[in-house]
């Protein structure tokens, strides 16, 4: 018997190799260890056969390598490799590379927010409801994506554990997938309390530690049911005996893996879930656009928890920065200011958020307007309160000059607000308030971040300033006041999906509010009157899905087309500028099926050296959208080539 087998080193043709008489039956997609010149390499059987032709020596397979058996798991890499346009079996490369990774990151956070444990909760009539729909679909399984929108603290978590504990029940496994590290620690921790001992648990994420990998990879070899949480990688892993796929926070965008090649994990769970036949659930406070557009057009059930499970929903005010009433601080209106006052009487807890983290977004030179910038990227660096200037993309970091480098003045502007500053200016306005804050400055510091957590669980802190690393997740009892310093700052990017972006943001920050208090309020600092403001109620949030969809039939946006990015990235501008145009000139010329916008230069146009230009494509369908990528194989191009299709920015 021989095998043709493809090297997951990336050797891109198939090598021939005999089977040993003494192995057990091998299958399509088994994973072998080959003699490749003096090495033993990993390879994935393609092909099985009696006989072979060639007349020289063939060497034979080495050993079998322990890998879960799963039938569907070679269907399902196959087709994830195809969406993204990759080597089939790019993602068996990066699961083998991260289970073996030693340098492993360490936690965000050591402690989590949690709510106190509930393992006898009485499901309201709403969560029942639902319950009563999903289980079933767990005993007789078949694909169907189900939405919950469910406001903030209306115990979507609960739902989520009557599911796991069926799917245990029935000897299957679930994952739970989170848009960042943080808050899949955060479930861990949560589900540790609500779930029965005997639900293994397992997180697969950058901070689980290589002995934690090893016992989830044994589990998955014995065929063990349990729970596996995480962000990008538990999809992933080979399970024969998956149940079901729950994606919370469904909305965000940090489902997107930031470097190339972008894999979307809700993406890649909805392609499993429908190759394995399961059920999907999807849950969110502010879903998607996207989300609630399938549910319309593509056979998704939608479910609502309208209702908290405890305090009520604050009451949502909106302030103009704008206002010419002289007043103490520009970035602190008097309705904010006399609110946190009143919170310090009655010690009762602020958050103060602010999507920008330092002490202002540049300096310029007064004189002749010189904006010190990243030598790296083309974007200016950010002031800090250690007088250092920092570039939030590649980490580079100088003193603040005393000078300008341009006309050796010395008077700066500070164009811009941080968190940094508003911290400042809250412990000058507000010298008896204990003020800690939370950005990445302190979460990428665990124990300092641990601290502040645990502080403010403890009301040993007063106000919370942070940026969005607050805004989802936590249960903080005592908070009843929410300050939004600049809503309205992220809605000029040049994304189409800005405005959705921005309100998803400040109803989930507004959400921290009220939790377990009857009376709070969010105040909402803008600059200019926007249409989504009128949408802040998190009980209305479905009325902005209609008029969000008119605004992107007018331009042709997600999800009514299909939408997908060529990058093209090189270390000379004037290569990636000139290759560039040569491709988009070239697509546009192929055929009238999709529609070609660029090349554009991105508003971060040059990361650590590397330049980039992106071209995006429109189109009735992906399969129209794969072909014109894949018709670009031919040109020869200096620059890097990266698709990614349904981009979020």
């Amino acid at each position: 018997m021989f095998i043709d087998v493809k090297l997951l080193s990336g050797f891109p043709k198939p090598l021939t190799y005999q089977i040993p008489t003494d192995w057990p039956q091998v299958q399509v997609g088994t994973l072998v260890r080959v003699p490749l010149k003096a090495q033993q390499v990993s390879a994935v059987v393609i092909r099985i056969y009696e006989q072979s032709t060639e007349t020289f020596t063939i060497r034979k397979a080495t050993q079998i390598e322990q890998f879960p058996q799963d039938p569907y798991y070679l269907t399902f890499m196959k087709e994830l490799s195809s969406y993204y346009q990759l080597d089939e079996f790019f993602c068996i490369k990066r699961l083998k590379s991260f289970l073996k990774d030693s340098k492993i990151q360490e936690p965000i956070i050591t402690t989590a927010s949690t709510e106190p444990s509930l393992k006898t909760v009485t499901l309201t009539d709403e969560q029942q409801a639902i319950v009563d729909v999903l289980l079933p679909q767990i005993i007789h399984p078949a694909y169907q994506p189900t939405l919950i929108h469910g406001v903030t603290g209306s115990g979507k978590t609960e739902i989520y554990k009557k599911i796991i504990e069926q799917a245990f029940l029935e000897h299957k496994t679930v994952l739970l997938l989170l848009p960042e590290v943080s808050l899949a620690m955060q479930f861990e921790q949560i589900f540790r309390q609500k779930l029965s001992e005997n639900i293994p648990i397992f997180s697969f994420h950058s901070a689980t530690k290589p002995k934690l990998k090893q016992l989830l990879w044994d589990a998955l070899l014995k065929n063990s049911p349990g729970l596996i949480i995480g962000v990008h990688l538990p999809v992933l892993l080979p399970l024969s005996n998956l149940g079901c796929i729950i994606i919370d926070e469904e909305h965000e965008i940090g489902f997107q893996e930031k470097k190339h090649p972008k894999i979307n994990t809700k993406q890649a769970a909805l392609l499993r879930a429908r190759i394995y036949n399961i059920p999907i659930v999807l849950g969110s406070a502010t879903p998607s656009i996207a989300s609630l557009y399938n549910v319309k057009h593509r056979g998704w059930k939608l479910f609502q928890l309208k209702k908290r499970f405890a305090g009520t929903f604050p009451t949502v005010y909106t302030a103009s920065l704008t206002d010419k009433k002289q007043r103490k601080s520009f970035w602190i209106t008097d309705q904010l200011l006399n609110a946190l006052k009143t919170c310090l009487i009655k010690k009762e807890q602020s958050i103060v958020f602010l999507n920008r983290r330092g002490v202002c977004f540049f300096i310029q030179c007064k004189s002749c307007s010189f904006i010190i910038s990243c030598h790296a990227c083309s974007v200016s660096l950010t002031l800090h309160a250690d007088n250092t200037l920092r570039c939030h993309y590649c980490a580079y970091q100088q003193e603040a000059p005393a000078a300008c480098a341009q006309c050796q003045k010395t008077e700066f502007l500070k164009k811009g607000i941080g968190t940094e500053q508003i911290t400042t200016i809250l412990k000058k306005l507000l010298p008896t308030a204990r003020i800690g804050r939370a950005d990445l400055d302190i979460t990428s510091n665990k124990k300092l971040w641990a601290q502040t957590i645990t502080a403010f669980e403890k009301q040993e802190l007063d106000i919370l300033v942070g940026t969005q690393t607050i805004a989802k997740g936590y249960h903080f009892p005592n908070v009843t006041l929410v300050g939004v310093i600049w809503a309205d700052i992220n809605l000029n990017f040049p994304f189409y999906n800005a405005q959705e972006s921005t309100l998803q943001q400040l109803i989930q920050v507004a959400g921290r509010a009220g939790r377990q208090h009857n009376v709070s309020s969010v105040i909402i600092q803008t600059m200019t009157e926007q249409r989504i403001f009128q949408h802040l109620n998190e009980v209305d949030y479905l009325t902005f899905y209609e008029s969000e969809l008119e605004r992107r039939a007018e331009v042709n946006y997600p999800p009514l087309i299909r939408f997908a990015e060529i990058e093209l990235k090189h270390t000379k501008e004037d290569t990636v500028e000139q290759e560039a145009q040569r491709v988009a000139a070239y697509l546009m010329k192929q055929n009238s099926h999709y529609q070609v916008l660029g090349p554009a230069k991105p508003p971060v146009a040059q990361i650590k050296k590397i330049f980039s230009r992106k071209i995006y494509l429109k189109a009735d369908s992906f399969i129209t959208l794969q072909n014109a990528y894949r018709s670009l194989e031919h040109i020869k191009l200096k620059s890097s080539l990266f698709y990614t299709p349904d981009p979020l920015n």
